[in-house]
């Protein structure tokens, strides 16, 4: 019975309903596995690419059954869970790649994910290119190289929410050999990678999945076997681990993902909206709106939208101006990551790193999280917000 996404967040990764017992899955922290006799202990250690208790270090049930409900929300077949969004993008990186081969990566991407392929990436041998992420399919195959393996992409970008074109570049992926990497954490539940052709879909389960604030987790989801072994013996060499505890917290913020979702989504439409027709204010970069590259990308493949974008002042408006706007604001905490039940801003221009001259807006720029705060409340703030802008 295939079930809808609202049914598959209540029901995935559980016993079923009926079943005599709790109605969340135990948490179980351990290290440790005791086998009764030899036999057995041979037995399951042939079974490590499977959800079986072998050590610690290669999950327990726990594990298992949020990276069932992973994989179920990204219409995967396996999914490994890692300690942190970070490692998510880094694991299989590192599974993949190896000494030789060539990275394409677009210049949108997250600043971390740069720092690491410019860093550990470039001293173990692997050379990286950062390309537009809005370039086209001929641009898209003059960037192939012999020897590309992995073709990177996030969609939409960090900052500045560019949409890419992702069955166009799994297309020309697939056409050389090369695998599709997608860091889907701004889609969560609204955009299938698998059905667009992505070979390895990334989350950083910090964000909307834990939902409060208090977890740091991350996710990394396939759809074959030839990925989940290139994946999961991976992430074992590299002794990649994620608590158990902060899987059980992010089991249970699932339960409430798409409700929290669609409000924090809705809210943050509504104010993208707002904010377009400010006058202190030049474009919105929020996906779902025209002023937004890949916008068109967006309609095509996108089922909705979370709650995090992005704002670019007019040009009369100075850094400064920009910072006068935010130490103003009094529902907005200051903070860089994004997904929880509180709204957030920040200022992200001098921030944002590109090499290949993409990413030039015409103004100072900022970027808001919408929680789940009152719309009246959060309307008010940022109006008395753009007054200290006005004024600066």
């Amino acid at each position: 019975m295939t079930k809808k996404i609202e049914t598959a967040l209540v029901q995935g990764g559980r016993n079923p309903t009926k079943a005599y017992g709790f109605v969340n899955p135990k948490l179980v922290r351990g290290s440790t596995v005791l086998y009764p006799d030899m036999a057995t202990k041979l037995d399951t250690g042939r079974h490590v690419l499977e959800p079986v208790d072998i050590y610690g270090l290669c999950g327990n049930e726990t594990h298992f059954a949020l990276e069932a409900m992973i994989a179920q929300v990204e219409g995967g077949t396996r999914c490994q869970v890692v300690g942190s969004g970070l490692a998510a993008i880094t694991v299989p990186l590192l599974a993949y790649l190896k000494a030789g081969d060539h990275l394409l990566v677009p210049d949108s991407v997250y600043g971390p994910t740069r720092t690491f392929c410019d860093g550990l990436l470039r001293r173990y041998g692997v050379e990286t290119n950062y390309y537009d992420p809005m370039l086209s399919e001929d641009a898209a195959r003059a960037a192939l190289r012999p020897n590309t393996s992995v073709l990177f992409t996030e969609s939409p970008g960090s900052h500045t929410f560019e949409v890419q074109d992702i069955p166009m570049l799994a297309r020309v992926a697939h056409t050389a050999g090369v695998k599709l990497f997608m860091d889907n954490t701004w889609g969560i539940q609204n955009f299938q990678p698998f059905t667009h052709g992505v070979d390895v879909s990334i989350q950083a389960l910090t964000k909307y999945a834990g939902g409060h604030s208090d977890i740091i987790l991350g996710a990394v989801t396939v759809n074959c076997d030839e990925d989940w072994r290139w994946l999961r013996f991976g992430a074992l060499e590299l002794g990649s681990y994620a608590s158990p505890d902060d899987c059980w917290l992010a089991l249970r913020g699932l339960r409430t993902l798409n409700l929290r979702l669609k409000a924090q989504g809705g809210a943050a439409l509504h104010l993208a909206h707002w904010f377009a027709a400010r006058p202190e204010v030049a474009r919105v970069l929020h996906p779902a709106l025209p002023s937004c590259p890949g916008h068109e990308f967006f309609v095509r493949d996108f089922t909705g939208a979370c709650g995090l974008f992005g704002v670019v002042f007019k040009p009369e408006y100075s850094p400064e101006a920009v910072v006068a706007m935010i130490d103003a604001l009094q529902l907005f905490g200051i903070g860089a990551s994004w997904g929880g039940y509180e709204s957030l801003v920040l200022p992200t221009t001098g921030t944002i790193r590109r090499s290949a001259g993409t990413g030039e807006f015409e103004g100072k720029m900022a970027r808001f999280q919408i929680g789940l705060e009152n719309m009246d409340d959060l309307i008010a703030d940022l109006e008395q917000g753009l007054a200290a802008l006005r004024a600066a």
